[in-house]
């Protein structure tokens, strides 16, 4: 078969000034293209390069593949940019791995995504999406601890982007202790990422992440616990601590925790990904606190390297190599087309 693989790469060169040093965090190196364009070979597939944007526009219409494998995130801040590749394959009728338009629009809007997965009776922390007016702020944040009280929200808060992946934007100053840090915090986000920002109450507890495969049904992967080597008094699964995951957290799959309680991880996560529509691949954040699950987020465009990526690593720590992840992959695509 023919497949055509749709990706953003990393800027080669140095990003524009006054921009967010993770302003492509999302997007794949070459070395990670070459890796799914040989698993894809390995599985006897014929593979093109259709990038994104323009250039993938222009090559599905002269030259359509069979199928495309959709690893792209889109270019930009809107919350729909996930959603270009599986629209336009839609328009023309060629099969895309993946979720759909509306899962993927739904999923890259964090608050949008853990207000539907409530009506699931998923359990999620509390929180309030954050829209600042234009203006600028001179070190005057006096309104800023009435607006969370307003909120109803407790402190400790995390602060995130809206509409980024890979952790774009959550660092460590992302947490907040206390009233006065809200405003430096929120500002400072809401001018490096032109979003809102999503309010989060704190959960102190284990991270875990959960990745799935295949369509009708679709199965649980692998569950996944992301433990810090050292102690911190309140973990985040942050930036610095991704770029450095080697020294700063340790992966354990499946995770040491009762049979009951990952019974009931894999059941939330079925039951959050049934109503986000996720289909063919995909992958959800979770905290659990005294024995509590509480839905973090969903990425239905997870990371497919094959060293580095969660989803890759819980797969491998399966004995799942990543050819039989991509042929899983594959074949619920084809059986939905």
């Amino acid at each position: 078969m023919r497949v055509g693989i749709a990706f953003d790469l990393k800027s080669a060169g140095p990003l524009p000034a006054g921009a967010p040093d993770d302003l492509d965090e999302e997007f794949d190196t070459p070395a990670t293209v070459a890796a799914i364009a040989r698993t894809l070979q390995e599985l006897g597939h014929e593979t093109i390069e259709l990038g994104d944007g323009r250039e993938l526009l222009q090559k599905l219409l002269t030259h359509p593949p069979e199928l495309v494998f959709n690893i792209a995130e889109g270019v930009g801040i809107s919350r729909n940019r996930e959603s270009r590749v599986p629209a336009v394959c839609e328009m023309l009728g060629i099969p895309c791995t993946g979720s759909d338009v509306t899962t993927l629009g739904i999923c890259l809007d964090k608050d949008l995504a853990r207000r539907t997965v409530q009506d699931a009776n998923v359990l999620t922390p509390n929180g309030a999406l954050i829209v600042l007016p234009q203006r600028v702020y001179d070190g005057d944040y006096a309104e800023f601890p009435a607006l969370v009280e307003e909120t109803g929200l407790q402190y400790p808060l995390i602060a995130k982007p809206n509409y980024e992946g890979s952790s774009k934007g959550i660092r460590s100053k992302c947490l907040i202790e206390k009233p006065e840090q809200v405003g430096p915090v929120l500002v400072s986000l809401a001018a490096d990422y032109k979003q809102p920002v999503l309010l989060e109450e704190y959960i102190e507890g284990d991270e875990v992440t959960v990745g799935v495969v295949g369509h009708d049904p679709l199965r649980i992967l692998g569950c996944m616990h992301i433990k810090p080597r050292q102690n911190p008094e309140r973990f985040i699964y942050s930036l610095e601590v991704k770029r450095d995951w080697h020294d700063r957290v340790e992966y354990i799959c499946p995770p040491k925790f009762s049979a009951d309680l990952l019974n009931q991880l894999e059941e939330t996560a079925l039951a959050a990904c049934d109503i986000l529509g996720i289909r063919d691949i995909g992958r959800l954040d979770f905290r659990i606190r005294d024995g509590e699950i509480y839905f973090i987020e969903a990425n239905p465009l997870p990371g497919l390297n094959p060293e580095t990526g969660d989803i890759c690593l819980i797969t491998k720590a399966m004995g799942m190599t990543h050819a039989e992840l991509f042929r899983e992959i594959i074949a619920a695509t084809l059986a939905r087309s």
